[in-house]
């Protein structure tokens, strides 16, 4: 995997997320609560604390967690809630090392569907259903991981140029884009009394 992303907006993160799919999964788990490009940022943050140019989720996992957790501590902070997020972090890489020998990309390498990659997806520590589309929207959009049947099973995610989620942003245009619809969508829940997407 080697391809131009831009969900950090920074150099650097961006090309961490290009050329690791540990690094897009684990930006997916910070993105809950922060600005967007912020939560991508951290893959490459949390490799250059860690002294490393990559991540490796039996390096995350060998991690006592109080070291993990300073470790996204640190000033800057890695994320507004550090401590939950380390947690997270070493909880899916723990999930990889156990169902796929600590490599991301053997979750999609032989699915044959997009329906059979939601529900792996889905069963990945912290994500669920709706944020196992944004991933399938974002894999399909942009890595280059094409299933048959996966824009359908990315719901209104897996959309052409729909501005819904990370899966959409290419450059500062389209996060601003995405950003406001996030905006609409939280209003919306808020007027509604539910919650919107974490």
């Amino acid at each position: 995997m080697d391809v131009p992303l831009h969900l950090a907006q920074d150099p650097e993160a961006d090309a961490l997320l290009g050329r690791s799919p540990l690094a897009v999964l684990v930006g997916m788990v910070l993105d809950r609560r922060i600005p967007v490009e912020w939560a991508f940022k951290g893959p490459s943050t949390i490799a250059r604390r860690m002294g490393t140019d990559d991540l490796d989720a039996h390096e995350i996992v060998a991690f006592e967690p109080e070291t993990f957790v300073r470790l996204l501590s640190d000033k800057p902070a890695v994320h507004s809630h550090p401590g939950s997020m380390a947690k997270s972090i070493q909880r899916l890489c723990h999930y990889l090392v156990e169902h796929y020998g600590g490599d991301p990309e053997a979750i999609w390498r032989d699915v044959d569907s997009g329906q059979e990659l939601l529900r792996r997806l889905a069963e990945l520590p912290g994500f669920g259903e709706q944020r196992a589309r944004i991933l399938l929207a974002l894999l399909g959009k942009q890595l280059g991981v094409r299933p048959a049947g996966w824009r359908e099973a990315a719901g209104a995610y897996g959309e052409e140029r729909s501005f819904r989620s990370v899966a959409d942003i290419t450059g500062p245009e389209s996060l601003a884009k995405v950003r406001a619809y996030e905006q609409e969508a939280r209003a919306a829940a808020e007027a509604a009394g539910t919650e919107p997407h974490e």
